[in-house]
């Protein structure tokens, strides 16, 4: 789990004389061993350092990480001389679901191991897994006499599964104590069974992966919305430039081969002068306020096309009003 197997060989000491292939053998096994995964429980140390105090430093990035919670329940506020507890060992990580741990009270009190779990055997103190698991049960027995607060350090590391040290294997350490007895509030059973320790993020449980198929369709559908939003602003644009510009050729053809426009008597022009005036002053307003309150492109389109169109009236009634007068003989 935390170090490969730690080989000491001294070649030359033992004054025997070694084959080629059994050099290149045990060479082979140096260089193999840093990438052995240690599912049977860590190491004690890791070269000089002990690994309750380091972490599993040959794991993940070689520091703890916040995604993983290791928590500690059934542990009291305080103990009671020589009572025994029982406490379980939780991994929670968003997709690595078992891993191991290591445990010790710093032999102030008495460690059992439970399922799944057993003896350092460089320090019959401390605990760790014997297997890949997780939700350990182990028991602490309080020391006889009263030696104040007592440290724990607990290391959990919840790994992949694939077997090798690399990144996804993702670890963290979680220091806690028991105060001394009488010294603070003690839970009834049912409140030392929900009393819970723990470090890490909370958060990054939830951190579900997306499915591939589900990121795909997010994919086509902004796709497809895009598509549809600009296929919009550009059909729309394009129609309104055409009638702008039908209205325009319509004004010239009026002109050049039509005569120009008809003879609007004054007394018609007025009134429908003002109307129009009226409602050109209307649609200017609506029109500036879709600006101004950053309405939609397709309300903005509208509203200016409305202003145009009763601009545009405003202008052929002055036009017609000022064309001269035409008599049609009716004989």
């Amino acid at each position: 789990m935390f170090k490969g197997v730690q080989i000491f060989h001294k070649l030359g000491e033992m004054g025997v004389n070694m084959k080629p292939r059994l050099i290149i053998g045990i060479l082979a096994l140096l260089l193999i061993a840093p990438v052995i995964a240690n599912p049977n429980g860590p190491p004690w140390k890791n070269g000089s350092d002990l690994v309750i105090d380091t972490g599993c430093t040959c794991h993940g990035d070689g520091a703890p990480s916040t995604e993983v919670v290791v928590s500690i329940s059934g542990v009291p506020r305080s103990y009671s001389l020589g009572a025994s507890y029982d406490f379980t060992i939780t991994l929670q990580h968003a997709s690595n679901e078992a891993g191991g741990f290591l445990i010790w009270d710093y032999n102030s009190g008495m460690l059992t191991p439970g399922e799944g779990s057993q003896t350092m055997p460089d320090e019959p103190g401390a605990l760790s897994q014997s297997e890949p698991g997780n939700n350990w049960v182990i028991t602490w027995t309080a020391p006889e006499t009263d030696i104040g607060s007592v440290s724990f350090q607990l290391v959990g590391n919840a790994v992949n599964g694939n077997g090798q040290f690399d990144g996804g294997d993702l670890w963290n350490i979680l220091s806690f104590s028991i105060s001394a007895p009488d010294t603070t509030y003690e839970d009834d059973e049912e409140g030392l069974q929900l009393r819970t320790i723990s470090v890490g993020d909370y958060d990054s449980l939830f951190v579900a992966e997306e499915d591939p198929a589900a990121i795909e369709a997010a994919r086509q559908e902004q796709i497809a919305e895009n598509f549809f939003t600009n296929g919009n602003l550009f059909y729309w644009t394009t129609l309104a430039i055409i009638i702008v510009g039908a209205v325009v050729q319509g004004e010239f053809y009026e002109r050049k081969f039509g005569g120009g426009p008809p003879h609007l008597d004054m007394s018609l022009a007025v009134p429908q002068g003002v109307r129009r005036g009226i409602l050109s002053i209307i649609a200017v307003l609506i029109f500036a306020w879709s600006i101004d309150s950053g309405q939609a492109w397709g309300i903005i389109l509208l509203t200016g096309m409305l202003m145009l169109w009763a601009i545009f009236g405003v202008y052929r009634t002055i036009v017609q009003a000022r064309a001269p007068k035409e008599y049609t003989d009716l004989v």
